[in-house]
C-alpha cells in the first residue's frame, strides 16, 4: 500500500470513530428514554445505532458486504454461533439477522452510554470467572429469552482471533442449544481481512458472510455439535480467505 494510500485509509477510519464517538451519547440518552418500551420494539430501536455504523462503514470507509445462505435463518428462536475476527461482523449482524441476544461479560454494561445501551439491548451477561453459575444463569435467561422471540448469538471461540488464527471452541454454545432443545446456526465470514482485531486502520473491500444449515441438536451431546460448528466454520473461513488473498 502506497504512503498516499495508507493515509487516506488513516484519515477515513479516523473520522468514522470520531463520527461515532459524537453520536453514542445522543443515541445511548434516546435509548435510556425508551426503556419501559416491551423488548423486541427496544430491541429494534437500538439495533438502529449497530445498522448505522454499518452503513456508515461501508460509506465512508468502503466495507461492503455479502450475505450467503439467508435462506438458512430459521423463523424459530436458535442459538447462533459465528466466528468472531472483527468488531465489524459485532454491528453489522443486526441487520442481518433477526432479533437477537448476546451473552457477553457483565462488564461491559459498567462502560458509559455504550453500556448503558447494552443493557437495555436485552443481553444474557454473566460472571466469567464463575463458569458454573455461568451456565446456569446463560441457560435460565436463555430460556426466556427465546420465550420473548429472541435468538441467542455467541461467540464460541470467546474472543476475536486474528486472521488465520483457530482459537478453542467453548461447548457452552452447544451445551446452552441442548438444554433449550434448540437448534445452532453455524456462521463464518472474511471480516477480519478488512476490519482487524485490535486495528485502528479500516480498510475498504468486501466482506463475505456465509450462513451454514442449522444442525439439529436432538439426542447429541455438546461436543458432536460443537465439533460439527468448528469444522464447518473454520472450513469455510480458510475458504474465503484463500479466496481474498488470491485475488489480490
Amino acid at each position: 500500500m502506497s504512503a498516499a494510500a495508507r493515509a487516506e485509509v488513516f484519515l477515513r477510519s479516523l473520522v468514522y470513530l470520531a463520527i461515532l464517538a459524537f453520536v453514542t451519547p445522543f443515541y445511548a440518552a434516546a435509548v435510556l428514554l425508551l426503556a419501559p418500551l416491551p423488548r423486541i420494539p427496544r430491541w429494534i430501536f437500538i439495533s438502529w445505532w449497530p445498522r448505522g455504523a454499518t452503513i456508515l462503514a461501508r460509506w465512508l470507509l468502503g466495507i461492503r458486504y455479502e450475505v450467503i445462505g439467508r435462506e438458512h435463518i430459521p423463523r424459530e428462536p436458535v442459538v447462533i454461533l459465528a466466528k468472531h475476527q472483527s468488531t465489524w461482523e459485532t454491528f453489522a449482524f443486526s441487520g442481518i439477522f433477526p432479533p437477537h441476544v448476546y451473552v457477553l461479560k457483565r462488564e461491559l454494561l459498567r462502560i458509559p452510554f455504550f453500556g448503558w445501551g447494552l443493557a437495555l439491548f436485552s443481553p444474557i451477561a454473566i460472571d466469567r470467572s464463575n463458569r458454573s453459575s455461568a451456565m446456569r444463569r446463560t441457560i435460565e435467561l436463555g430460556r426466556a429469552r427465546f420465550a420473548q422471540g429472541f435468538s441467542i448469538m455467541i461467540y464460541p471461540e470467546g474472543t476475536r482471533t486474528a486472521v488465520g488464527a483457530h482459537g478453542k471452541y467453548r461447548l457452552g454454545g452447544a451445551n446452552l442449544a441442548i438444554n433449550l432443545g434448540a437448534k445452532v446456526l453455524p456462521v463464518a465470514h472474511n471480516a477480519g481481512l478488512l476490519w482487524p482485531r485490535n486495528s485502528f486502520l479500516k480498510h475498504p473491500g468486501k466482506v463475505t458472510v456465509i450462513i451454514g444449515k442449522p444442525i439439529d441438536t436432538a439426542g447429541a451431546t455438546p461436543v458432536d455439535v460443537m465439533q460439527k460448528v468448528e469444522t464447518w466454520i473454520e472450513g469455510e473461513v480458510a475458504r474465503l480467505v484463500h479466496r481474498a488473498k488470491a485475488a489480490h
